[in-house]
């Protein structure tokens, strides 16, 4: 674009130029859905048909767990995160529910401990094994009993260790301190009471100092979590509220629902004004819920509407128009709910941002879709994958409780560096070959012989250990389908390690090549 400056004569001083983007710069811009195929995916999984409005789906980078329908009672499936393809029909379940399960999630600091809340009006927290559900398990860790109806909706604390947050048809939120020695918890430390109806979402800020909430009365609320005292409510008639989302970093909250005319709409509030929204924006005519996700290290927002296959994602600015549309994903197939992949879960090396899975109840089927930055290097890129939050809470419940807020403890998703092992190690159980001792740390983790002896392996029953003169160890013959199973699971582990350890390899000599050629160019210029 062109521009001239008139002087005092009336004639043109000079001619400057000044450029004005057209199109919004973004490295995110051309951001693309990549399906995973279906041997990748989890087959026959009976999905749970019940109507309400959750994600009935929660993954962390070792298991991903799933409402299913159960006869007499509720329950959920565990399956680890690796084992995908064809669901066993007759795959051990979480079945110590009296009623139907409604909501599950893993704790953000310990990949095997997860929350359920159920219709019998109870939440319960369960271990699960490292090697993954052998069994049904019926026993619990905790069980929260404070409501007086069913329990719909739960969410973890993000930065406290052992809080939790539950809120129930009585329309009261429960506040939850796990770090005690009881099992059976009858009395929450905080019982809040502001809502009018049904709480249908929950969200936290970034540290959890605040806690966003919607109502069927369709307004928004902020609340000090640890009084209970209302700090702000939004009344909006032009937009009628059903699920709200903090938006981290971006000091601003995110609220999805409907408008006058029933289209389906999002609007943008400043977290400290809910005076009336920044933005409002109408998305289309359908009539499922839309469920907000926001990764706060890209900025993306995804929009992904119950009952259809779209996933809208846009990405967020401090500045008006503080949101830029930058494509959708579309399938033919309807997704029911959603699960997402923590951030330390993905696969920095081929730039993926974020994870979803998708519950499609048509195929009995667990669909996972990848969101991809399209880069030709397969190096890690610095610039997509900021410090993101880690398995470390940053404070004790006592410390929260107290009145302390901190955020969480960040770390790198660099592969060399130094971070919470992305999934469990599995023991090595029954190999159908010999095993050498000095195999590769991280690789072929071996059980002790003394804790073997110990009886404190769950496995050692099962399974005799032997040491040849050699310096290999062997194993008794599997006698059971059980045993056999194990060892099927076994060898799976092992070669996705092995292959994990390769394709890092493969990385490090890729780099190494690049710094080799950069140098060979610098010495030849000189």
């Amino acid at each position: 674009m062109f521009a001239s400056c008139i002087g005092p004569d009336g004639g043109e001083e000079g001619v400057t130029m000044t450029w004005r983007p057209q199109y919004h710069s973004s490295k995110f811009r051309h951001v693309f859905g990549k399906p995973a195929t279906k041997p990748n995916c989890y087959d026959g999984v009976p999905i749970t048909m019940s109507v309400h409005d959750n994600h009935f789906c929660a993954v962390n980078p070792s298991f991903i767990a799933v409402i299913t329908e159960c006869a007499g009672g509720g329950a959920f499936l565990v399956i680890p995160i690796h084992h995908t393809g064809k669901v066993d029909r007759h795959h051990p379940r979480v079945c110590g529910h009296r009623g139907n399960v409604l909501d599950v999630k893993w704790n953000p600091f310990d990949d095997c401990c997860i929350a359920s809340c159920s219709e019998d009006t109870t939440v319960k927290i369960w271990d699960i094994p490292k090697l993954g559900l052998r069994k049904d398990i019926v026993a619990f860790r905790k069980d929260l009993q404070g409501h007086s109806r069913r329990v719909g909706l739960i969410e973890w604390h993000p930065t406290a260790r052992g809080v939790l947050f539950s809120t129930a048809y009585d329309c009261k939120v429960m506040v939850w301190n796990l770090d005690t020695v009881e099992r059976v918890i009858k009395n929450p430390v905080k019982t809040i009471s502001l809502h009018t109806d049904v709480v249908l979402s929950m969200s936290f800020n970034t540290d959890g100092s605040r806690l966003a909430t919607t109502c069927k009365d369709k307004k928004v609320r902020v609340i000090e979590p640890r009084t209970g005292t209302l700090l702000q409510e939004a009344t909006c008639k032009s937009h009628k509220a059903n699920k709200v989302l903090y938006l981290g970093n971006a000091k601003m909250l995110l609220s999805t629902g409907s408008s006058c005319w029933n289209q389906r709409q999002i609007a943008l509030w400043d977290q400290e004004d809910l005076s009336a929204p920044l933005l409002e924006e109408d998305l289309d005519d359908g009539s499922g819920v839309i469920f907000p996700f926001y990764d706060p290290d890209t900025h993306m927002l995804y929009l992904a509407g119950k009952g259809d296959g779209t996933i809208r994602y846009y990405e967020i600015s401090l500045e008006k128009p503080y949101m830029q549309f930058l494509n959708e994903y579309r399938s033919p197939l309807p997704q029911k709910g959603l699960g997402i992949m923590p951030k330390r879960g993905l696969d920095v090396c081929s730039c993926e941002v974020f994870r979803f899975y998708r519950l499609v109840t048509t195929k009995s089927l667990i669909e996972m879709l990848s969101m991809i930055v399209p880069r030709r290097s397969e190096c890690y890129q610095e610039d997509i994958y900021p410090m993101t939050a880690g398995t470390e809470p940053a404070m004790t419940a006592e410390e929260w409780l107290g009145g302390l807020n901190r955020g969480p403890v960040l770390v790198s998703l660099r592969p060399s560096s130094k971070l919470p092992k992305v999934m469990p190690e599995f023991p090595l159980r029954c190999p159908l070959y010999p095993t050498h001792r000095r195999s590769s740390p991280g690789i072929l983790a071996l059980t002790s012989d003394q804790e073997r002896r110990d009886g404190r392996h769950p496995e050692a029953r099962e399974c005799s250990l032997a040491t040849l003169s050699n310096g290999y160890q062997a194993w008794s013959s599997p006698r059971t389908e059980s045993q056999f199973l194990q060892l099927f699971y076994q060898q799976q582990e092992e070669i996705f390690l092995l292959r994990e350890q390769l394709r890092q390899k493969d990385v490090q000599i890729m780099q190494l090549e690049l710094d080799m050629k950069n140098m060979r160019n610098f010495l030849g210029s000189h």
